[in-house]
């Protein structure tokens, strides 16, 4: 089970994918993540843990952009670890 957001907006999207992920958190406690893209460049933060684990790390180092999907994980394949947590990405894609 999973909760997926995804925001198309004009000012940074994070804090608002955040406020979206603790709505959908009962669908994923073991892992989350953020994606975002600023001038054509992908950044993310995932962590796994509960959500408030990913949203300290995102008050450390928070990311910037327009554009972003958030993902929360329940574990059902592969162990809950910073790894395996959502979005998985490339260079290009999230």
């Amino acid at each position: 089970m999973c909760g997926i957001i995804g925001i198309l907006g004009k000012n940074d999207v994070a804090p608002l994918i955040v406020e979206g992920l603790k709505r959908l958190e009962y669908r994923g406690y073991d892992s989350s993540g953020v994606a975002t893209i600023e001038r054509g460049r992908l950044d993310r933060r995932r962590a796994s843990g509960r959500l408030g684990v990913l949203t300290q790390r995102l008050s450390a180092n928070p990311l910037h952009g327009a554009t972003g999907i958030g993902h929360t994980r329940w574990a059902t394949h592969g162990a809950a670890t910073d790894d395996n947590a959502h979005p998985h990405a490339t260079e290009r894609l999230a």
